[in-house]
């Protein structure tokens, strides 16, 4: 067993992180997925030397938490005793139902492959660090967007075919496209920015990479046959709001070491439908993994763990159950989901009741799906408020009023959700503080005590349901209403309560 991992760096089973309720180990499969079987034992074991929570991850990895350094020994030794192979090494990912989706415009697994073949061999992987990741996106029904890398790879259909589209730095919006090449010339593109990105050490990431290193990419030989410059392989869209200085936060190549920025990116926002944002200003969501999604002869059920999380007994109950259905495999879904696959489309029902009794995430208008939260007070030694009950409390009493992300973290790490959020409930000193539009380490805006968080939000609902413009996204009015005015209706809401 290795010496504890860091904060930020990935727990793998060979190195578990110290965390603030005990050690925390990830686990993600070489099959992508495992038998109802495995996923009981794997339960069992979690419960035998951790404290029993189990998570799904955004990223579609299975961590189980509280463990004490000979329990990680012990259940990583379990975990190779049931036969399950994890991946180890640079993260390439594929999506849930890969190679098994008939709408997916390529099978994205045998390209994946061929990167994590040819990383091997450049001998990559001890230079980059633990967070550097590539996602290859074969399309379909669940598309990887929201899943941030530094090195993304989506098919689209071409004239020829199928191209791969090699971006960097970002997830389906922000990333910032190279080119689009097939398979093989993809695969080197993707390779050449992994090889840059080791080159400046292993704290660096594609978003640090200079604009003259990213032109070269896009003019790599395979592409054009030279090093002169190459031609321009981005979309051709007209600005609409001018361009983006390399000073926004939004940019992919913030950060340069050494050569000089160029004035400008090449590429303005994209607007309306194809940047996927509503008329309030809202972004799309992508599907969420849950629900039922149509295979060839077959249906994947997809069910989620609120919050990410839930008890190991509930996960065996529910996996004792789908094994009884006739269920041979459960894949791990980015979302915080698992799909469940195999069982006769009758079963489905069955599955969903049983899982909504236990309770399981069951349809993607469950207003938890809209709130991230750490486990909290009292699971986790350095939490500060007690995130599940406040997250429970606001999901059944103004889930309606969600249609942006709310974090709800235990302290300033934001463990749950590392980005900014519209609203963010954070544990300190002096209560729960409201953070708006930033990340759980901003400064609060307002403070109440922790056990009244929830009515905080009520009352930051009801303003938003009150001042509403007809067809007006609640996240909108949230931005027009501004900072000041969320705060104050967040800390007052106790005095409106006694009037």
């Amino acid at each position: 067993m290795n010496a504890f991992s860091r904060r930020g760096t990935c727990p793998a089973l060979s190195a578990p992180m110290q965390t603030g309720d005990g050690l925390l180990v990830r686990l993600n499969p070489v099959a992508g997925g495992l038998s109802p079987r495995l996923l009981i034992e794997v339960a069992q074991s979690a419960l035998r030397h951790g404290n029993g929570i189990m998570e799904v991850t955004a990223r579609g990895s299975l961590q189980i938490r509280g463990l004490t350094a000979e329990g990680a020994r012990l259940l990583a030794m379990e975990v190779d005793a049931l036969g399950i192979e994890v991946r180890t090494g640079v993260p390439v990912e594929t999506g849930p139902l890969a190679g098994i989706d008939p709408h997916e415009i390529a099978d994205p697994r045998p390209l994946a492959e061929e990167i994590r073949r040819a990383i091997e061999e450049a001998g990559l992987a001890p230079g980059l660090g633990p967070k550097v990741s590539v996602v290859v996106d074969g399309g379909g029904q669940l598309k990887l967007d929201a899943v941030t890398a530094d090195v993304r790879l989506t098919a689209v259909r071409s004239g020829a075919g199928v191209q791969w589209q090699v971006s960097v730095a970002g997830d389906g919006q922000s990333a910032r496209l190279l080119v689009a090449a097939e398979g093989d010339a993809a695969r080197d593109v993707a390779v050449a920015v992994l090889r840059m990105v080791a080159e400046k050490g292993r704290e660096a990431h594609a978003r640090d990479l200079s604009e003259t290193q990213l032109v070269s990419l896009a003019g790599w030989p395979c592409l054009t046959g030279s090093r002169e410059a190459p031609p321009s392989v981005l979309p051709d869209i007209s600005p609409t709001r001018g361009e983006i200085e390399l000073s926004s936060p939004i940019s992919p190549i913030s950060n340069v070491e050494s050569e000089a920025a160029a004035a400008k990116l090449l590429i303005s926002p994209q607007m309306g439908e194809m940047s996927g944002r509503t008329e309030g200003g809202a972004v799309e969501r992508n599907p969420l993994p849950i629900g039922l999604f149509d295979l060839t002869n077959a249906y994947a059920l997809g069910i989620g763990l609120p919050y990410g999380s839930m008890p190991a007994q509930n996960l065996i109950k529910l996996a004792s159950r789908a094994s009884e259905l006739g269920t041979n495999e459960i894949r791990l879904a980015p979302g915080r989901a698992l799909l469940f696959l195999g069982q006769p489309l009758s079963a489905n029902q069955p599955l969903q009741l049983t899982a909504a009794d236990l309770g399981f995430v069951t349809t993607p208008a469950d207003p938890r799906t809209r709130i991230a939260a750490c486990p909290g007070t009292p699971a986790c030694a350095s939490g500060r408020i007690a995130t599940r009950d406040i997250a429970e409390a606001i999901a059944a009493e103004n889930g309606d009023s969600l249609d942006f992300t709310l974090h709800i973290s235990g302290c300033a790490k934001g463990c749950a959700h590392p980005g900014p959020a519209a609203l963010t409930i954070v544990g300190g000193e002096n209560g729960a503080g409201l953070v708006v539009n930033a990340t759980a380490k901003a400064l609060p805006a307002g403070y109440r005590p922790g056990y009244d968080a929830a009515r905080g939000i009520g009352r930051v609902a009801a303003v938003i349901r009150s001042e509403r413009f007809q067809g007006e996204t609640a996240a909108a009015c949230l931005t027009r209403l501004g900072t000041a005015g969320i705060a104050e209706a967040y800390r007052q809401a106790q005095t409106k309560k006694r009037k």
